[in-house]
């Protein structure tokens, strides 16, 4: 399959800059795979579409405020911004530089401290941060919410809260599992009370997330590396969800893709690891029964993997309707149920 055939026109208005006032109050598109049909719904709805002994798989990684500001020894501004932790110290890096530093040079941070260049991976930087304190540490102290590269504006202090899932607790993301952005704590009372279950993989997402596709034949791209966890637990909460006739739904792509990196041979395993899964149209998804997600962006990786479990035509014609209907796009935008097996 070629990157071409997932463009669709998105005018510029309809990518959300902001979250709404409260979570749930988002619009929720309901697609039945099925009977190739769509209804435009609200996303507080979301409890009457799901059944008792069906279970919500979530992403409980929690987003570190891995953006950060410094400068050249000599003056120029460069700005950080964290893809992974590698270390007490030391991450892997993008930098925004005027001119890109040689391996050994110096970043002198807002507080003084310093990170010294180890070496670079393409368009990656590995650094190690000159401080005593721990990374994590030093990001809470010094570090910004890492906003996607289309919402135009910096992240404020409300950002800290809201470009965070309410159930976040393992640190290490990016960027937010934004499926989950549209969650309280009315909506997770009201579906516990329904008898809906809940389990929770990790996967830390990385800044790589928002990499265009470089390579028009698909089969040429490579997909960034991402740790994940699969635990036993989980594991065993499918299959006797499975067993008992309950339906398994993914909340948000990155849930899909853990998954089906723990699945092997149709069997899904505990894993914990790297994944470099790349999910598109002839990949056959077999670890879930739904999935909740945002809205993606066009030749994206993430919009080919919701094309391999609805079919490219199907979901390309809804993100028409969803374009005509003007719903909000992209991480703090509406939400779309997808249903394979049907209503």
């Amino acid at each position: 399959m070629k990157k071409s055939d997932f463009h669709f026109e998105l005018p510029p208005e309809l990518i959300a800059q902001a979250p709404l006032a409260e979570r749930s109050a988002s619009r929720l598109l309901l697609l039945d795979v099925p009977v190739r049909t769509w209804q435009d719904r609200m996303f507080r709805e979301l409890p009457s579409f799901l059944r008792k002994g069906d279970l919500l798989v979530f992403n409980d990684t929690r987003v570190l405020p891995a953006r950060l500001y410094g400068h050249k020894p000599s003056g120029g501004a460069v700005e950080i911004l964290i893809e992974r932790v590698t270390g007490a110290h030391e991450a892997t890096v993008q930098l925004g530089v005027s001119k890109k530093p040689r391996t050994g040079s110096v970043i002198v941070l807002a507080d003084g401290s310093h990170a010294t260049v180890l070496g670079r991976d393409e368009s990656f930087f590995h650094l190690r941060f000159e401080s005593p304190e721990p990374l994590e540490r030093l990001l809470l102290r010094l570090g910004e919410m890492p906003l996607p590269p289309y919402i135009a504006r910096h992240a404020d202090a409300s950002d800290m809260e809201r470009y965070q899932t309410i159930y976040a607790r393992e640190p290490g993301a990016v960027a937010a599992p934004t499926a989950g952005l549209h969650f309280d704590d009315h909506m997770l009372t009201q579906l516990r009370d329904k008898g809906v279950d809940f389990g929770y993989v990790t996967l830390h997402v990385g800044a790589g997330t928002f990499q265009p596709v470089r390579t028009e034949d698909l089969a040429h791209h490579q997909m960034h590396r991402e740790w994940l966890n699969v635990g036993a637990g989980l594991v065993d909460q499918i299959h006797r969800t499975r067993r008992a006739g309950g339906r398994v739904i993914a909340v948000g792509t990155t849930v899909v893709r853990a998954l089906e990196s723990a699945t092997v041979d149709g069997m899904l395993r505990p894993f914990a690891g790297e994944t470099q899964i790349f999910i598109f149209p002839g990949y056959r998804i077999t670890s879930i029964d739904g999935l909740i997600t945002n809205f993606h962006l066009p030749q994206s990786t993430l919009l080919m993997l919701v094309s391999a479990l609805a079919g490219r035509e199907f979901i390309l014609g809804a993100y028409q309707h969803a374009v005509q209907r003007r719903y909000r796009f992209f991480s703090y935008g509406d939400a779309m149920l997808i249903l394979p097996q049907g209503t």
